[in-house]
């Protein structure tokens, strides 16, 4: 039943159209619409397009969406939904922010099933043009539509949805994570790839290296099956699902990750046998400008990571010959920092010099790769970790800015929501507060207590 009571756009424009005193005519040539459409829309017997909701909006000097929330009625109301009315209007909704509209759109169209299809291919062009917000919008309610089948499409909207939730918070992430874990085996083996990779990242970040070891497992012997797979029938343009990088890549970065845990772990020696496997990309059948970016890619990690395993075993007579090779990789520095600062409260280095010529290197910044940015949860929980190592070593060598960075890592602690790092802070603070007098402690202590 139409509800009586409801506005209609025909009948605005029709005021419109009384208080300007202008024909259907003079309005057709304003908007360019046909005036035998105009006449249709307005007695009633023709729907409103998008194409003609966008005209009539912008002839009359009104903003865009100015009539949005009545053209949900519209559509739903005073006609039959249809999709190529619908789908327009959900994405330019979208592009312009109007979530109420896309999520009233959305659950009037779930009353029928037929339409979760159409909205998770819409969900899909939403979240590649970046409009996650929308995205996340529709992915919700087509789950909830499809949370009685063991679908693909499920798992892929949990996937998407667990992406989407990814953020500074390292609770809510590991909470997104162990919801997307229980999907990851439905999803297509392209997808699952790409999906231990960013678990791996999520786990990464909160120093849960057996757990990123798991993942990293899975992932190389998952990407050398299909790679073998493809090698061996020479199915170079099959119909296949295409996974976000070349098969090879997981390869090497599985190793990379291996490597990586070991380090974490202090097994140096197992750490550089992986730094050996993932810088032979000799095995690679493919011969083309990325492969050879790629690899070029991971031997100066590799070329980098053998020193910098050494330092991290405690070798100081490599440290000169580390820092003068990441010296000329600027976007490796800050890594490289954190490592060396780290070795050096381990082993009780002066690394000063070091500090003082990297030292615009110290504050948060991102960095990229030839495969993109680091991963921003990663290099924000190794930053909030560097402050605070960088406070161990100024404190122990009683330097008073050592409290300065203890605030810092307080702060970047507090907003990625790392309790294991305001622990370690806290204890900090606790072990060398007698290098400030008793009105700096006061304050200080305030400080510090507004973190707790």
């Amino acid at each position: 039943m139409v509800p009586t009571t409801r506005t209609m756009i025909r009948d605005l424009l029709a005021l419109h159209l009384s208080q300007k005193r202008m024909s259907i005519h003079q309005f057709s040539i304003q908007s360019g619409i046909n005036s035998g459409t105009l006449s249709r829309i307005l007695s009633g017997h023709q729907p409103i397009a998008m194409n003609h909701l966008e005209r009539i909006t912008k002839a009359m000097d009104l903003p865009e969406d100015h009539f949005y929330s009545l053209y949900v009625d519209e559509c739903f109301f005073f006609s039959s939904p249809t999709w190529r009315r619908l789908r327009p209007f959900l994405v330019r909704s979208a592009e312009l922010g109007r979530l109420d509209c896309v999520e009233q759109v959305v659950q009037n169209l779930l009353e029928n099933l037929v339409y979760a299809p159409m909205l998770f291919e819409v969900a899909e062009g939403l979240f590649q043009e970046g409009l996650w917000q929308a995205a996340e919008l529709l992915y919700k309610n087509v789950s909830v539509s499809e949370k009685y089948q063991n679908s693909e499409r499920l798992a892929l909207c949990q996937y998407r949805l667990f992406r989407i939730a990814i953020g500074d918070d390292q609770t809510k992430n590991l909470q997104a994570a162990h919801l997307f874990e229980c999907y990851l085996d439905r999803l297509d083996e392209a997808d699952q790839l790409d999906g231990l990779k960013h678990l791996g990242h999520v786990y990464g970040s909160m120093n849960r290296w057996h757990k990123v070891d798991e993942l990293a497992e899975k992932m190389l012997q998952l990407a050398t099956l299909r790679y073998n797979l493809q090698r061996q029938s020479d199915r170079r343009e099959s119909n296949e699902k295409k996974t976000e990088k070349p098969l090879y890549f997981y390869i090497l970065y599985a190793q990379l990750i291996r490597s990586t845990v070991c380090e974490e772990l202090g097994d140096y020696n197992s750490a550089l046998d992986w730094v050996s496997l993932y810088m032979d990309g000799s095995w690679i059948q493919e011969d083309n400008e990325e492969v050879k970016r790629t690899v070029a890619q991971f031997q100066e990690w590799g070329t980098a990571n053998r020193l910098l395993y050494r330092v991290m075993a405690g070798q100081y007579e490599v440290l000169s010959e580390y820092v003068e090779y990441i010296s000329h990789r600027r976007d490796e520095i800050f890594i490289a920092l954190y490592n060396i600062i780290l070795s050096a409260n381990r082993y009780d280095w002066n690394v000063d010099s070091i500090l003082e010529r990297f030292a615009s290197y110290i504050p948060y910044r991102t960095y990229s790769t030839e495969f993109g940015d680091y991963n921003r949860q990663v290099m924000l929980d190794q930053h909030t970790q560097f402050l605070a190592e960088m406070a161990a070593y100024c404190l122990h060598n009683e330097r008073k800015e050592g409290i300065r960075f203890i605030l810092q890592s307080l702060e970047s602690s507090a907003r990625i929501n790392n309790e294991s790092n305001v622990i370690k802070c806290v204890d900090l603070f606790g072990q060398h507060r007698n290098q400030a007098n008793e009105e700096e402690n006061e304050q200080y202590k305030v400080q510090i207590g507004a973190y707790l």
